[in-house]
């Protein structure tokens, strides 16, 4: 997932149960089972896609989840980001919907560290939950899959593509978000990797982290940074929406001669790839989440199990530059097609 604008709290496990639903932590374990073996008609599924809050990066979720609703034939699809970036307040709204009938939930934790409370309680409820667009920390997933970009390997990827647009050789800056969020150290895994196979030729001359807050703190931060250092450096590599948008339109203002690649599809970057001046970016699937993740949600409410349950799944990553800027969404589409067979033919077991 793209960089989330959002400082972790801190320890909230706590109060994640009584937080979504107080009655489903005294519920007793024959209640559970039933609650779990619950099969539902299309027409009785009402799916929210929560995120954590308000970013640009989910917006596709809305009007995704408005055609699936159409498309699958369910009671209705939500979209809800009120959450403020908050995990208490997260739940809240998850206990909300809930309350209101929704019994699908596809979520973006706002706390990877803590979220695995909050998908089990809903699960004890007898609800299909999906894990969206970032996994929780660790290796234990305990919602029922996690559909989300891989993003140590998009990081890889964007590294990779920010030294060839180098030369293969230069002063590489590095920036992302959250320092303390387990998806913002896999992509400086990622970029470090890309660096560690250009041979020595390849410097990562700064790593720039907690600067996805809003565009307005990163257009600070790079401001300062192009200030102080832009003379030396010959590539600037973004794993975080408003850093790469910051980025796109500082160089291009400096008029320095860095190759910048992004993240995402903001017009912005866009425009950048179509006059040069920036070099790439790389691409996530925010539509195939909320496209796949629903039908996966339907399904489940309609009895399918999961084969391997809290399968991780790479929803996609692509990068994107001149070359084929135009036609980069067939490529997208097709990886969520094929997603969706996958979820068929893979990771579901249906009866």
């Amino acid at each position: 997932m793209t960089g989330k604008p959002f400082v972790r709290l801190g320890a909230v496990a706590t109060v994640l149960v009584f937080a979504v639903g107080a009655s489903a932590g005294c519920t007793k374990k024959s209640d559970n089972e039933a609650a779990g073996a619950t099969k539902r008609t299309a027409d009785q599924v009402k799916i929210a896609l929560v995120p954590g809050g308000a970013h640009p990066y989910f917006q596709p979720w809305k009007e995704t989840g408005a055609k699936a609703k159409t498309e699958l034939g369910v009671a209705d699809v939500t979209f809800n980001e009120t959450s403020g970036w908050d995990q208490t307040k997260q739940n809240d709204v998850l206990k909300s919907l809930a309350a209101q009938g929704y019994n699908a939930f596809g979520i973006f934790g706002v706390s990877p560290e803590n979220i695995n409370a909050t998908f089990e309680d809903l699960k004890r409820q007898g609800f299909p939950v999906a894990s969206l667009a970032s996994c929780p920390a660790g290796n234990v997933n305990k919602a029922d899959f996690c559909l989300s970009t891989d993003v140590e390997l998009a990081a890889y990827k964007a590294g990779q593509a920010a030294i060839k647009a180098m030369g293969g050789q230069g002063n590489l800056v590095h920036l992302t978000g959250n320092k303390v969020d387990s998806n913002t150290q896999r992509r400086i895994a990622g970029v470090q990797k890309a660096v560690d196979e250009a041979g020595g030729k390849v410097k990562l001359l700064q790593t720039i982290t907690d600067v996805d807050k809003d565009l307005q703190s990163a257009q600070k931060a790079v401001a300062d940074l192009l200030a102080a250092k832009g003379a030396q450096i010959q590539g600037i590599v973004n794993t975080a929406y408003n850093p790469a948008v910051a980025a796109a339109e500082g160089v291009k203002q400096a008029k320095l001669p860095i190759k910048v690649i992004a993240i995402d599809d903001d017009q912005t970057i866009l425009a950048g790839i179509r006059d040069g001046s920036v070099a790439g970016t790389v691409l996530q699937n925010p539509v195939g989440q909320a496209s796949v993740g629903s039908y996966a949600l339907l399904k489940l409410s309609e009895g399918c199990t999961v084969s391997q349950p809290g399968v991780v799944v790479d929803s996609g990553s692509f990068v994107v530059t001149k070359e084929n800027v135009e036609s980069y969404e067939t490529d997208r589409q097709a990886k969520t097609d094929e997603l969706r067979k996958a979820f068929d033919s893979q990771y579901l077991t249906c009866n």
